[in-house]
């Protein structure tokens, strides 16, 4: 009797510690109060969370259809492209010099007085969004893409160099001491023993970091500083919905392309090995996705061909 009762309870479960239980709740009450008190601070109301639905689907409508016309295309596209380039060359302001600045912000390659104050410097860089840099510039540079450019590379610099430094302090300290051993001075310990290591993934920062900066231009052209979001807040305040909505179909197709090559890099770069291509995956569909993919494909080229034409037709 007493073996069965033994085999048969079922031990109780553990109770959870005190201090644990009451550290949930403390993290739970410090984000649900904060959470509540923006909320009534920004006046948001039961009814209007209810009506949101319906007025972000009236815009939706009013949107759609795009105006595919060869005007709308000529304000459109040019504009998209000179997002394209304003993030471009920002982004390359912003690693040229960022990179030098990693070095000296890593704690394992600077004295703690130097990395204090870069990593400071990138701090207060960092902190301050690329539109601020824009509306100061302004006075400076005037209205343009050149302004863009430069808010977009200030800032750039702040993150680019906090992120190039975190990876140069996660370096593998065997090479650099070989070289050290060898006799090789600091400067070929930091070229031979660190850039080999660092290079894939600050390369791959840059280009996520591009990436950013494709969307982050088309909020600076809102103030004046280029791109296609001054082409948007044109359309927009002369009640142009339909071609908004081009502006907005255009930017979301460059901003999805852009992302889909920037990452297939990314991870080639990181990983060192290559991707089988499109059509090498196509090769493992059934028929039927093959088909959809074709179908795809040929839409695609018809949309691009549709739109070069409309591009050279007469205004």
């Amino acid at each position: 009797m007493t073996e069965a009762t033994a085999v048969t309870t079922v031990p109780s479960r553990p109770r959870m510690p005190r201090g644990p239980r009451i550290f949930r709740w403390a993290v739970a009450v410090v984000i649900v109060i904060p959470a509540l008190w923006s909320a009534a601070g920004l006046d948001v109301s039961m009814d209007r969370l209810l009506s949101a639905p319906g007025d972000v689907f009236g815009i939706l409508i009013r949107l759609f259809p795009p105006d595919l016309s060869a005007e709308a295309l000529q304000r459109a596209v040019p504009k998209m492209m000179e997002s394209v380039f304003i993030a471009w060359v920002g982004t390359m302001i912003g690693a040229a010099v960022s990179f030098p600045l990693a070095f000296f912000a890593a704690k394992n390659i600077a004295p703690a007085t130097v990395n204090t104050g870069i990593r400071q410097l990138l701090n207060a860089i960092r902190a301050i969004p690329e539109l601020l840099v824009a509306m100061v510039l302004i006075p400076v540079t005037g209205l343009g893409a050149w302004t863009g450019t430069l808010a977009l590379g200030i800032h750039s610099i702040g993150t680019l160099g906090k992120l190039s430094s975190e990876v140069i302090e996660g370096i593998d300290q065997g090479p650099v001491n070989a070289i050290a051993a060898t006799g090789g001075t600091r400067l070929q310990r930091m070229r031979f023993g660190v850039v080999p290591q660092v290079m894939p993934n600050i390369v791959a920062y840059w280009l996520y970091r591009f990436e950013i900066n494709i969307r982050a231009s088309a909020v600076l052209g809102l103030v004046g500083a280029g791109g296609i979001g001054a082409e948007l807040q044109s359309q927009l305040r002369f009640r142009a919905f339909s071609r908004a909505g081009t502006v907005l179909f255009i930017t979301v197709t460059v901003v999805l392309i852009v992302d889909m090559i920037s990452a297939r890099l990314r991870r080639r770069i990181i990983t060192g090995r290559t991707e089988p291509g499109p059509v090498a995956a196509f090769k493992e569909y059934n028929p039927w996705r093959k088909a959809l993919a074709t179908i795809g494909v040929a839409l695609a080229i018809a949309m691009v061909t549709f739109i070069m034409i409309q591009l050279e037709a007469p205004v």
